[in-house]
């Protein structure tokens, strides 16, 4: 394990010495480990996260826990008001359920166009992506670069195992979301994601109703070849 943790550090210092650099957290349980990294070993690493709007309240609740075990350390950003509304007014406020298209439609109001201005500026972005979450996610290198937003990418925990991280969280005490007591290992927006049944993948409750092939939201998207992906722009492959 502390060759692993080894690993992992080595990765978030080669990110923070691409200055600036930001973590991408959605306080799930791989995230949890980078932050108390970063925060344990004073790591020049700004981190953020994105709020849709659509959170579950679990997830609010830590975000509370995280600022008072680390201090005030993580910045939000919201979707565009305006982009929203149009969001709302044309596919209806559960509009996501009725179509790949307009699940990712909303992926892109809520999530990729916030993370854009998250970004901006910025010269190595963190992520806590692994291998085994996905199989979109197979492929997934330690470091990669970015074409379409211009910086390198890091994903400290790609090797990881879902035993290692949780390991890491019991050993260091780490706060987490109480929804992994209840059989969410993936949680994103309330509406999205669903408790899995034993033997499912882990990302069984995202987005149940689709194909896994097709269970991305945007924020990991690789431009299709010869080509950068427009931010929503459905068709470019998924990391």
């Amino acid at each position: 394990m502390n060759a692993q943790i080894d690993s992992a550090l080595d990765l978030l210092r080669q990110a923070a010495d691409r200055e600036p650099a930001a973590f991408s957290t959605s306080f799930g349980a791989e995230d949890m480990v980078l932050l108390d990294l970063i925060r344990g070993h004073a790591l020049a690493i700004d981190i953020f996260t994105l709020d849709t709007g659509r959170l579950p309240e679990e997830t609010h609740t830590l975000m509370q826990r995280v600022e008072e075990r680390y201090g005030r350390c993580f910045r939000t950003w919201a979707p565009d008001a305006d982009a929203l509304q149009r969001l709302v007014a044309a596919n209806g406020i559960n509009g996501f359920y009725a179509s790949v298209e307009n699940r990712k439609a909303c992926c892109a109001v809520r999530k990729v166009e916030p993370l854009a201005r998250a970004l901006a500026g910025k010269r190595a972005w963190v992520t806590g992506m692994r291998v085994q979450q996905a199989v979109t996610r197979t492929r997934l290198p330690a470091q990669e670069f970015d074409a379409e937003r211009g910086l390198d990418k890091f994903n400290p925990l790609h090797d990881w195992t879902e035993a290692q991280v949780w390991n890491y969280i019991r050993t260091h005490d780490v706060p987490y979301n109480e929804l992994h007591d209840r059989f969410y290992p993936s949680i994103g927006c309330a509406p999205c994601t669903r408790a899995i049944a034993v033997g499912e993948d882990i990302r069984a409750g995202r987005w149940w109703w689709e194909n896994p092939e097709s269970k991305e939201c945007g924020l990991h998207r690789k431009p299709a070849a010869g080509q950068h992906a427009a931010a929503g722009n459905p068709t470019g492959e998924f990391a």
